[in-house]
């Protein structure tokens, strides 16, 4: 499902425009995007939790040339699944 489909699916669910169906994913996404940028968890129980987690700086190996390179440490985003998505999956 890509961004229009979904998009699609808010409206028909909620009631809603397409329009105010796009206004209210846009405002959803920026509210979460936000609040990880200032390394806050956003939890939306039933559904899961985002998460920034640090990876350290680490070594690696340059496939083409083999030679040892080293990776810069940088910030990730991570998502952990809650229950009742999991059951729902499955």
């Amino acid at each position: 499902m890509n961004k229009t489909e979904l998009v699609n699916a808010i409206a028909n669910e909620a009631k809603l425009t397409k329009v105010q169906a796009k206004a209210a994913l846009e405002a959803t996404l920026g509210a979460i995007e936000g609040a990880l940028a200032k390394g806050d968890k956003v939890a939306l129980i039933g559904f899961g939790t985002f998460g920034v987690v640090e990876k350290g700086e680490r070594q690696g190996v340059n496939p083409r040339t083999k030679d040892k390179i080293t990776i810069a440490a940088k910030k990730v985003v991570k998502f952990k699944a809650g229950a009742e998505l999991n059951a729902k999956v499955k």
